[in-house]
């Protein structure tokens, strides 16, 4: 439902920027540089787990707006919220949002520009951020050649969350090291400064890796193979996946909200590329995204996140 009403909106918003709808931001040329802008949203209910402090829900909003900056290339300019409040919400819980806001704003060096509040029926988080770069980067540059690459690790986010649901019976450090991905995730805003310069394509890991390879693949009008065992995998997301008995490989495909950064980069550059990542695939002509486990390429199934459906789309409900 999300896809169709995202589409049935942009039907009537004929007047776009410099580049069309359907990047992780929007984007319109100011002299030499392209000033990049996005809004993400958080509802209270819906995105943010009981064991979530309210620091670290301030904290994610601005991380959440600023990734997808950082997926466009851009270093982040500044930030603006829309606060909306229940009347029943205590003031202890919102001066955590506060501060957890304005944490994350002196750790990516973005300045406050702008800020509103309203009533609502529950706590709703409506961040804009903004940003410059000289370079753009988007989900429809992936050329044949390129190589698929991805900064950190991916399935810690899911992981965890699967953990605090239904408590599997793992070690106390196998937990903190997921509750650290689902609870306090980063952007990887200087890994997308720097792949603007010889990045041909990115998108951030917001919806899970297998959605975003599937929009990168359709967007660009190429093919894109990856293989599962390059997939970067932690041990603590097999051990969690072990003990509830889900595949450890769709369950790092499925993971939202982890904010790492898949990118294509031509074969050639990529000792040139300062950015810490694992190559996971290629970009080649033709349509889709397959991938190889254990010497059978396959269609790679979407999985992963759905707004409104309120569910991660295939095994994990």
């Amino acid at each position: 439902m999300e896809r169709e009403i995202i589409e049935l909106f942009r039907r009537h918003l004929k007047l776009q920027g410099d580049l069309p709808l359907g990047d992780d931001a929007g984007a319109i040329m100011l002299g030499d540089e392209w000033l990049v802008a996005t809004n993400d949203m958080l509802v209270r209910k819906t995105d943010v787990p009981d064991i979530m402090t309210p620091e670290q829900v301030g904290f994610k909003v601005v991380t959440m707006n600023v990734s997808d900056v950082a997926a466009m290339g851009a270093r982040p300019a500044g930030f603006l919220f829309s606060l909306g409040v229940p009347r029943d919400i205590e003031m202890d819980y919102l001066e955590g949002v506060a501060e957890g806001i304005g944490k994350a704003l002196e750790f990516y060096g973005v300045p406050v520009l702008s800020a509103d509040t309203n009533e609502a029926d529950d706590l709703i988080i409506d961040g804009i951020a903004l940003g410059r770069t000289k370079r753009l980067l988007t989900r429809s540059g992936a050329r044949p050649g390129d190589l698929v690459c991805i900064t950190g690790d991916i399935g810690r986010a899911l992981a965890g969350l699967l953990a605090w649901k239904h408590e599997p019976d793992v070690p106390a450090g196998t937990r903190r090291a997921l509750y650290e991905k689902l609870l306090e995730p980063r952007a990887r805003v200087p890994e997308g400064i720097e792949l603007s310069e010889l990045a041909n394509a990115a998108i951030d890991v917001s919806d899970g890796p297998s959605k975003e390879l599937h929009l990168l693949a359709q967007m660009s009008g190429v093919r894109i193979e990856v293989e599962a065992q390059k997939l970067p995998i932690k041990d603590e997301v097999r051990a969690v996946a072990e003990a509830l008995g889900l595949d450890p490989i769709e369950m790092a495909l499925a993971s939202g909200e982890e904010f790492e950064l898949i990118f294509t980069i031509p074969e050639n550059l990529l000792d040139e590329c300062p950015v810490r990542c694992t190559v996971i695939g290629r970009v080649l002509k033709g349509a889709g995204v397959y991938i190889t486990i254990d010497g059978k390429r396959q269609e790679m199934p979407v999985l992963g996140w759905e707004h409104l459906n309120r569910e991660v789309k295939g095994t994990y409900r």
